[in-house]
């Protein structure tokens, strides 16, 4: 298309080319700024988090747990630790991961009642979070890059201007749905609702962020939800007592963490 023959019809041609190849750059942009505002939120942090999980007759289950995340490098490797305090029978249970972005993650669990360390499989990123409705993708994250993006227009949600997106897996391989679609928030770029589809265009997961608060200068959804929606169940997730002020270097994060995580964190 960069052969400029003085035609009108190649003119056209590289004309529209343009303005297609612009349009990508400009979704692609926003996608890399939204996932940095969700994910990358200042260099690490802290949080109590109250999940709690919905079965399609409307019963409850509540977990109660403290994360923790360093970043090594925007958009590059993180380090993630899970501590539970709630219920009784998954209290002490800790999860640590080294996400690796461009590789496996290193995974390990310890469980309490066998005061023991395992090293754990991490070759699907796409398996349940603690046994939530959220993945560990969901958890820590899908680059950018992996994805063909194209913004559709722009729409309000609750009252937020938004631009919408969709996102289409560059190799189908590497995900569970044919297309995502993405409502950005315009004012902090945080995803404020996803619809993942299937093949056949029907939406079989969706996800719901609330509450937008700025907490150490960082925009933070205190509320986050993923229902699958042909099952009827749901996760929601609730945050408090948020830090932005990292309480660990990214070297603290191994495998003693997990037996002894700092005293605040295990009330």
């Amino acid at each position: 298309m960069r052969n400029w023959i003085a035609t009108t019809c190649t003119l056209a041609l590289v004309t529209i080319h343009a303005s297609g190849a612009a349009a990508d750059t400009s979704a692609y942009e926003l996608m890399e700024q939204s996932h940095l505002a969700y994910y990358y939120g200042a260099d690490g942090g802290a949080a109590r988090v109250t999940m709690t999980l919905t079965d399609k007759k409307g019963r409850t289950r509540e977990r109660q747990f403290w994360i923790l995340r360093r970043d090594v490098e925007d958009l590059g490797d993180q380090r993630y630790f899970t501590y539970f305090v709630k219920p009784g029978d998954v209290a002490r249970t800790a999860f640590l991961v080294h996400k690796k972005p461009q590789a496996n993650d290193d995974r390990w669990l310890y469980m309490p009642a066998l005061d023991l360390v395992k090293r754990i499989a991490a070759d699907d990123r796409r398996s349940s979070f603690v046994g939530s409705d959220f993945t560990y993708e969901d958890i820590s994250g899908r680059l950018p890059s992996l994805d063909e993006h194209e913004i559709l227009g722009t729409e309000t949600i609750e009252g937020r201007a938004t631009t919408k997106v969709r996102s289409t897996p560059r190799d189908a391989k590497t995900a569970e749905y044919a297309y995502r679609m993405t409502w950005v928030d315009d004012a902090t770029k945080l995803p404020l609702q996803e619809e993942y589809y299937d093949g056949k265009n029907v939406v079989v997961r969706r996800f719901v962020a609330k509450q937008i608060e700025t907490i150490d200068g960082v925009p933070t959804a205190m509320e986050r939800s993923m229902t699958v929606v042909d099952k009827n169940h749901s996760t929601t997730i609730l945050f408090s007592d948020i830090s932005y002020e990292s309480p660990l270097d990214a070297d603290k994060f191994n495998e003693r963490l997990l037996k002894n995580p700092p005293a605040a964190y295990r009330r």
